[in-house]
């Protein structure tokens, strides 16, 4: 599944377009601790997170991550925001929390 076509499954709102909607999302991980996500995401998931602080966008850049997924509504700071777009990474968001949208993904992936 493209992040594109997983952006429509879950409802997303798109916070930061600049990035690959075309790339194969291999899976998610949820995690708001940085160095858990550093040490256990997957190349290519999409990260599930309530952070909004700039070091997120470093992180996906670093894990070679297909988007951020920020939820309960929150929206990036300016400085997250001015290096997602500099790395190109996404960054989508959603009303649900975390289990809700780690759910979805889960029942999704495990087919």
């Amino acid at each position: 599944m493209t992040l594109k076509e997983l952006a429509g499954l879950l409802t997303l709102n798109v916070i930061q377009p600049q990035g690959n909607f075309d790339v194969v999302v291999t899976g998610g991980y949820t995690s708001d601790l940085l160095s858990d996500v550093m040490g256990n995401a997957k190349e290519r998931n999409v990260w599930i997170t309530c952070q909004t602080h700039e070091n997120i966008a470093a992180v996906a850049k670093l894990k070679n991550l297909a988007a951020i997924i920020l939820v309960n509504g929150r929206k990036p700071d300016e400085a997250a925001l001015k290096k997602a777009r500099e790395e190109k990474v996404v960054i989508l968001g959603t009303p649900e929390s975390e289990f809700a949208i780690s759910g979805v993904l889960y029942n999704h992936f495990k087919k």
